[in-house]
């Protein structure tokens, strides 16, 4: 018995056209979609709820890119785990025209010097950081850090916007 995704991970949708909610940041003419559009994308940092898209975001920027997407979680990564995913991304870095991603869900519980371990690889454009947070990012990142990260706070989605998603949901719903 092969184990089955989590229907998150099934219904996760793969391009912004698909993505429902946060309009104030990729609906038409904003500068994140723009920014997607041209295949341009800075460091980032997404600070929203739980449940807001940042994971899905960064994955559709990386897929937009077709660049390699590294994924950590500061829970249960320290600086070792780091180091060895920007070696990763370096190798990957030489086959690709845009820097790999790496995405850290949860960057606020990475401490300073964690944070630290990562601002020279963002600074030589060796990879494209996009961190995902619950929590002020101006409190819980380190400023050289943050100075280097353009900050996309996304908000709590609306009821409209929750049954359409469970619309979408049911109408596309796949069991494998």
């Amino acid at each position: 018995m092969t184990s089955m995704p989590p229907l998150a991970e099934r219904m996760r949708p793969d391009n912004l056209d698909d993505f429902i909610g946060q309009e104030h940041i990729i609906g038409k003419n904003s500068v994140l979609r723009k920014a997607i559009e041209n295949k341009n994308i800075p460091s980032l940092i997404f600070w929203g709820p739980p449940g807001t898209g940042k994971t899905t975001l960064a994955r559709i920027i990386a897929r937009s890119l077709n660049c390699e997407f590294f994924n950590l979680s500061a829970i249960n990564s320290g600086v070792k785990e780091v180091r060895e995913t920007i070696e990763k991304a370096k190798k990957a870095r030489i086959l690709s025209t845009h820097p790999p991603i790496l995405f850290i869900d949860e960057i606020h519980r990475f401490n300073k010097s964690q944070q630290d371990s990562l601002l020279s690889s963002v600074e030589e454009g060796i990879i494209t950081l996009i961190g995902a947070t619950t929590e002020n990012p101006s409190f819980e990142v380190i400023s050289p850090l943050l100075s280097r990260c353009q900050v996309f706070i996304l908000k709590p989605l609306s009821a409209e916007e929750l049954k359409k998603i469970l619309y979408c949901c049911n109408r596309n719903f796949k069991v494998l």
